[in-house]
């Protein structure tokens, strides 16, 4: 798995008026003293996350979470005063991002994590930056239309997520026969589907279309059946550390209070590199403003 180290002098990062000022506390923050002391600070990042957090055709880490947490790198910066501080990324899975906000490998994880109670935890979370759900992705043809089509059949999903969790509880409520099959990322489970080891693949339906949107052959496959899990993402940072927790909210607040968010998100989504083509939502727009906190 590659690392990669770039400066944070990013020109597509949006504007956002934040100054160090507000962060007179700063010293207080276990999270900035750990950044300045390295020069660097670490994003973890997922490979294969399509359009939050992926590898693009330059061999780097990109999409809607990793320009979001871009913002904040540039905040950092600020509040720190050194401009030179650069951006390592790490790359992680459903299983290893939690561990390692927590252990302080990484410093702000970007990717489509789900902000839920029992996580919370271990870590803490910024605001909301997308709204989805557990659905399921098969071949059309396959017959599946809701879990109930599962019977008899193979399904795979990413260890270590909600999905895995809502999609394990909903076989075992219905009573379905089912042999269940976890995958360490989203990239292997779409592999075991377009090479029919697998009969569907289970997880947020946001990343099943952009797993689609990504295939060779993007008429080939289907998201169908009712959510099972309602799922908010956020950018995942160090528990206990409620000075780095509010440099991100402020960040975030001014973006969603400026447009800058909505900016982002049609960058990505309407219709975005891949294609995926889904238009800001209702819900979505009103978390965005009700999360735009005033100063």
């Amino acid at each position: 798995m590659k690392k990669f180290i770039i400066t944070t002098a990013i020109s597509a990062c949006i504007a956002i008026g934040f100054t160090g000022a507000a962060f007179a506390d700063a010293g207080n923050s276990p999270t900035l003293k750990r950044i300045a002391d390295r020069g660097y600070v670490t994003i973890g990042h997922r490979e294969t996350s399509v359009p939050f957090s992926y590898i693009g055709d330059a061999h780097e880490p990109i999409g809607y979470s990793i320009d979001i947490c871009l913002n904040i790198v540039q905040a950092i910066k600020t509040e720190l005063g050194n401009d030179k501080l650069t951006v390592k990324y790490v790359p992680v899975t459903g299983q290893t991002r939690i561990p390692l906000i927590a252990n302080g490998t990484i410093d702000l994880e970007c990717g489509s994590t789900t902000n839920n109670l029992t996580r919370q935890k271990q870590v803490s979370y910024l605001s909301t930056t997308f709204i989805t759900g557990t659905k399921i992705a098969s071949k059309n043809g396959s017959g599946i239309t809701e879990i109930e089509d599962l019977e008899g059949k193979i399904i795979g999903m990413s260890a270590g997520t909600t999905n895995e969790k809502a999609l394990k509880a909903a076989i075992a409520e219905k009573g379905i026969d089912v042999k269940i099959v976890t995958v360490k990322d989203h990239s292997q489970g779409w592999l075991a589907l377009s090479t029919d080891r697998i009969d569907a693949y289970g997880s947020d339906d946001v990343l099943l279309y952009g797993l689609i949107s990504k295939s060779k052959n993007p008429e080939a496959y289907q998201v169908t059946g009712r959510f099972l899990s309602f799922d908010p993402y956020a950018i995942m940072v160090p528990r206990n550390d409620s000075t780095f927790e509010r440099l991100g909210r402020i960040v975030m607040s001014d973006l969603m209070r400026s447009g800058g968010m909505e900016t982002i998100y049609n960058k990505w989504f309407a219709p975005g590199p891949t294609n995926i083509n889904m238009a800001l939502s209702d819900r979505l727009k009103g978390a965005f403003d009700t999360q735009a906190y005033p100063h």
